[in-house]
């Protein structure tokens, strides 16, 4: 495969993802959010299984070793960030879903930045600035003052919070990298966050089994939960993190047009001026900064 085809693995998990938030979007009202939550996580742990089952036996003692963390991780990567996401589908459109993830990136180096003490240099904290007002202008729908009288929207609360938990996951994997497989240790994710999600999943009504919530179900559980992150972990194997990660800039515009085109949502002026703030606050964030000329040499 030429370089240049390798771009093609960030580009497919970016367009799965894309196609997952009008999925969310589009489950509202058509299936409980506690059940899609959980069946797309079942689907993906019951295909998995043939494939890790045997390693995480195998791993077993590692696996009770990091009971707790892997625990940690499955409620905040599994349970509460799509979780939260299909609650606020109920109330938000998918375009803002797709800027919200899009903040996951900045997010994450705000967290890490908190809890790892790691430094930021001058143009990531002012990328965090840049995409933070793009965010507050959407919210606000174009007019600050109107997010200072009305305050955020249920939905976009949800969002912020699914977000929020996902830049915790990103962070406490870097926290806590465990000695496992890669899939292993995603398996044994996905198990822990089946158990969070179980009481909302027994408590809600019975979703209708039609062929358009099988399909729904069906997306989330295997393009989303296993190709794409497939895809992902190639695009960072070949391009490296960096090159990789810029892909994820596409998302709020490739949400924004398919949502348009497939959903009949409205693209409103605030949302194209405070997606591309998001945006460049984000390239922004991954310009590398200059480095003194004496800590550049090698010895």
């Amino acid at each position: 495969m030429t370089p240049r085809l390798y771009l093609t693995f960030p580009l497919l998990a970016v367009l799965i993802w894309t196609g997952n938030n009008l999925v969310t979007k589009a489950s509202a009202g058509a299936i409980p959010p506690s059940v899609i939550a959980f069946d797309r996580w079942l689907l993906a742990f019951v295909l998995l299984t043939p494939f890790c089952l045997r390693r995480a036996w195998v791993s077993r003692a590692v696996i009770r070793r990091h009971l707790a963390q892997i625990t940690i991780l499955g409620l905040l990567g599994m349970a509460l960030y799509q979780g939260l996401a299909y609650y606020a589908a109920a109330s938000t459109s998918a375009t803002n879903i797709g800027i919200f993830v899009a903040l996951v990136p900045l997010l994450t180096l705000a967290i890490g930045a908190a809890w790892l003490r790691q430094r930021q240099g001058p143009l990531a904290l002012a990328g965090g600035l840049v995409s933070l007002a793009g965010i507050l202008f959407v919210l606000g729908q174009g007019d600050y003052g109107r997010l200072l009288s009305h305050g955020v929207g249920r939905g976009d609360a949800y969002m912020l919070g699914a977000c929020i938990a996902y830049a915790g996951y990103g962070v406490c994997l870097k926290r806590w990298p465990l000695p496992l497989p890669v899939w292993t240790s995603l398996y044994a994710q996905i198990a822990a966050g089946l158990i969070f999600l179980l009481p909302g999943y027994l408590l809600a009504p019975a979703a209708p089994i039609t062929p358009a919530t099988i399909a729904m179900v069906a997306y989330a559980g295997i393009p989303t939960s296993i190709l794409a992150p497939v895809l992902w972990m190639q695009g960072v194997k070949h391009l490296g993190p960096g090159r990789t990660a810029i892909f994820m800039n596409l998302l709020p515009i490739t949400t924004a047009v398919l949502a348009a085109l497939l959903l009949d949502e409205v693209l409103h002026p605030y949302h194209l001026v405070g997606g591309g703030l998001v945006v460049l606050g984000i390239v922004l964030t991954q310009r590398p900064a200059k480095a003194p000329a004496a800590a550049s040499v090698q010895g």
